[in-house]
């Protein structure tokens, strides 16, 4: 492993040296590039070195280009193109040497083409060397990863770079502030300008705000991986005699290059990624800060020549906060790439690879699953033939399934452009308009209407190559999956929809409300308002922001019913369904048809009576007995029973608590459960009935006898007996106790009830379980307190011969004068 400063040479200056070694005679290197601007300019600056042009000894291959002769010894490849030629041919008979530089930038693909490298190494090639190259990393664990391969550290040569931190607003864009800061920087130093932006988008505004300037002399060149290749190298190449040059870049620029007069370095401290939602089943892209490892790395771009200086657009504070180093690709992007991948290399899960680290479970398990639901893995998750026809496709495993498909469909031709649109998706990320439909983004770049023309032309290249691809497979009847659809007399473009649901299944959706669909893949996501589309029943949507809480339609086109049913027939389920919706809180019987989530039609039908009532019943154990219609005659049934049964009157008595009528619902409330499907339905039921079905008629005569409802009491009323407390108790006026020597006793007379003796107002006075006791005792001063509480009321000094009376004195003699 070899780690070295920035500017230290080692993209340039190694790959070459080691050309002469002599364990690479009649070899040659491959060396990875994380970008393809990359591994162009430095092929052709190493080629010129040695007085040649690239594609004799030095040559290099990306995506749809490629300069390679017979004589080259040195290719320069992005890292896709790797794992294409393991995929191949593992043993790579004609490489000796593999360099993985700029290998601190941890790209998904790097981490993977290092895994297979070792895998090849380890069992088909010893001889086959790796060299890992970076500039700031943790050169113990890649060491350790490669079997403790020795570690070579180069100081490097670079010139002094100022910092200066200029703290942004909290809010707002930042774009007004970079045009301030490159206005300044322009005022206050020399040399060129290299801007660091987030993504195309920033670019294009910074790029509109300095042409309002007005600027003289200088030059502002845009600066991103999909920009034409002319525009790049106009970036890297020196400004004219007298002007200054002002680059605005993604990240593209924060390695391996060495721009041309370059002094100063203006650092948004942001970056876009791309953030993976296993449980979503989404991708969104997120601006984020940048690492302190990127924001080193960028400064030092203004270093590499002659002294410089760096503007940061955060606080000094802020910095000390930044996370170390970015988090590597392979733990947060989509893996459904890296999924077939491993099919192909045998090893789904990657479970014999070796990776720095390894690829999340949830985001592995998600892309497997993806990929079986394209047809590429059957059901032990082995590739199938389909997927062994998409992975010859160097595309994402979406695009691959939707050109094959496509194919089958006579649809090929369009089903290749639809694939290059959204391979350039960033192009129409950020428009302000409400226009997400597929549709007018298709015109507008077939027409070149609104689309700057960089991305037109990488538009009908990257098309064109598709169609050259897709022309050399032959689909079989047996890949001619249920997607058949026949177009004739019908124009391509109307199944646009049709092809964008083929590249992303999950995402066919139905309209709720409020601009708001319901995914297949079970994410309810909505359109921005105002769009057209926001009356489509049904939608196929490409392009989501899955990051947030809230997902957002970035690109949709509708789709027909019948071109799902027809497209996913497979995938289609009927079945009858009888639940309970909470919602209605009532019994639901449909016959639905299902596409994931989406419901494509139902229709509602009479379940049978034992299935109502067993929803029924685990709706009333899950709400608790309080909602069934409860009466007091009822609850006193209940309790009186209850009574009885805890005091060991009688042996085996019948069991009326929450608990055990809850566990067993089943027996005693189904029968009577008969058309009743909802909640407001419950009121109809006879409690009463119910819980006399539980007791036999002897039993109800023993409950009658052994737990009375009342006692009489002297005075002839018939007093409620309370049985909640454990304890029977009777709540009774004390004056209507007078004369009784006994306490009232129930459960045939073995026990005594609590006497609760209330004062005229009926508030208590006193509580006795031996009412003798409390003549004798207690009562002498209770009659005090009453007498002079209540002097309309009789209180006798004796009160077991005292009349018992409901009423005052008066009331009491006009009677006696009556009689």
């Amino acid at each position: 492993m070899l780690t070295a400063e920035p500017g230290a040479g080692k993209t340039t200056r190694v790959p070459v040296a080691l050309l002469e070694e002599e364990w690479l005679r009649g070899k040659k290197i491959i060396m990875l590039e994380p970008r393809r601007l990359a591994a162009i300019r430095s092929a052709e600056y190493m080629a010129e070195q040695m007085n040649q042009s690239a594609g004799e000894t030095i040559g290099y291959r990306i995506r749809g280009e490629s300069k390679i002769g017979k004589s080259t010894r040195l290719e320069v490849v992005t890292e896709g193109v790797l794992t294409r030629l393991l995929q191949e041919d593992a043993s790579l008979p004609d490489a000796g040497l593999i360099i993985f530089d700029e290998f601190h930038e941890r790209s998904i693909h790097a981490d993977l083409g290092l895994a297979l490298s070792l895998d090849v190494q380890e069992h088909l090639r010893p001889d086959l060397k790796l060299l890992v190259m970076s500039a700031t990393i943790d050169s113990a664990a890649v060491s350790t990863l490669m079997g403790d391969a020795p570690v070579v550290s180069s100081e490097g040569r670079s010139f002094p770079v100022e910092v200066k931190y200029v703290a942004r607003p909290e809010r707002g864009f930042i774009e007004p502030l970079i045009v301030q800061t490159v206005i300044t920087a322009l005022r206050e130093h020399t040399g060129d300008i290299l801007v660091f932006l987030p993504g195309q988008r920033e670019i294009r505004a910074v790029e509109l705000l300095l042409q309002k300037k007005e600027l003289s002399s200088v030059s502002i060149h845009p600066l991103f991986g999909d920009s034409p290749a002319v525009q790049q190298r106009s970036a890297l190449l020196p400004a004219a005699t007298g002007r200054r040059k002002i680059i605005l870049s993604t990240n593209i620029a924060e390695t391996s290059l060495t721009i041309d007069g370059v002094r100063i370095v203006i650092d948004a401290g942001l970056m876009r990624t791309s953030k993976f939602d296993a449980r979503k089943g989404m991708s969104g892209l997120s601006t984020v800060p940048v690492s302190q490892a990127s924001a080193d790395q960028r400064k030092g771009r203004a270093g590499r020549q002659a002294s410089g200086v760096c503007y940061r657009l955060w606080s000094e504070a802020q910095h000390t906060i930044l996370p170390k180093f970015s988090k590597p690709e392979i733990t947060e992007a989509d893996l459904a790439s890296v999924a077939m991948e491993l099919a192909v290399w045998g090893d789904g899960e990657g479970n014999s690879l070796r990776f720095l680290d390894r690829p999340p479970k949830a985001n592995l398990a998600q892309a497997r699953e993806l990929l079986q639901y394209l047809g590429a893995l059957d059901k032990n998750k082995n590739l199938t033939s389909h997927g062994k026809l998409m992975s010859t496709l160097p595309v994402h495993p979406r695009f691959a399934h939707m050109l094959i498909q496509g194919k089958s469909m006579n649809l090929d031709p369009l089903a290749c452009e639809i694939a290059a649109l959204l391979d350039e998706r960033d192009v129409f990320r950020g428009k302000s308009d409400s226009d997400v439909d597929l549709f007018s983004r298709y015109s507008s770049m077939k027409d070149g209407i609104g689309v700057h023309r960089y991305a037109l032309q990488k538009f009908h290249e990257q098309s064109s190559r598709l169609k050259k691809m897709l022309d050399k497979i032959t689909v079989s009847v047996k890949d001619k999956t249920d997607a058949q659809i026949t177009v004739n007399h019908i124009r391509a473009e109307e199944k646009l929809g049709l092809l964008l649901a083929l590249a992303y299944p999950e995402r066919v959706a139905k309209r709720k409300s409020g601009g708001k669909y319901q995914l297949s893949g079970n994410v309810v996501a909505a359109l921005p308002k105002g769009s057209i589309l926001e009356k489509e029943e049904y939608l196929a949507i490409g392009d989501v922001d899955g990051a947030g809480s809230d997902v957002k339609i970035f690109l949709a086109e509708s789709i027909t019913e019948q071109e799902i049913r027809s497209v996913f027939a497979e995938q289609i389920i009927q079945r009858q369904e009888v639940l309970w919706d909470a919602k209605e809180d009532a019994v639901i019987a449909r016959h639905v048809t299902n596409f994931g989530a989406i419901e494509l039609f139902s229709k509602s039908f009479q379940p049978e009576s034992t299935q109502a009532a067993a929803l029924i019943v685990n709706f009333i154990r899950e709400a608790g007995l309080q909602i069934l219609p409860w009466s007091i005659e009822t609850e006193s049934l209940r309790k009186r029973s209850e009574w009885l049964r805890m005091s060991g009157i009688v042996q085996n008595w019948i069991d009326c608590s929450d608990a055990v009528l809850l566990e067993t619902l089943e027996v005693w409330l189904t029968p009577f459960l008969e058309g009743i499907t909802r909640r407001s339905h419950l009121s109809r039921l006879n409690m009463m009935e119910i819980l006399h079905s539980l007791f036999t008629y002897e039993q109800r005569r023993e409950l009658e006898r052994l737990a009375p409802t009342h006692l009489m009491v002297p005075t002839g009323s018939r007093i409620t007996v309370d049985y909640s407390s454990g304890q029977p108790i009777l709540a009774v006026r004390l004056q209507e106790m007078f004369g009784e020597v006994d306490t009232p006793t129930v459960g045939g007379g073995k026990v005594r009830v609590v006497l609760h003796l209330l004062s005229p107002a009926r508030r208590p006075i006193g509580v006795t379980q031996d009412l003798p006791s409390f003549w004798k005792n207690a009562y002498v001063e209770v009659r005090k307190d009453m007498r002079g509480q209540y002097p309309k009321h009789y209180w006798p000094e004796n009160p077991l011969e005292a009349e018992p009376t409901t009423k005052t004195k008066k009331a009491m003699m006009k009677n006696k004068d009556l009689g």
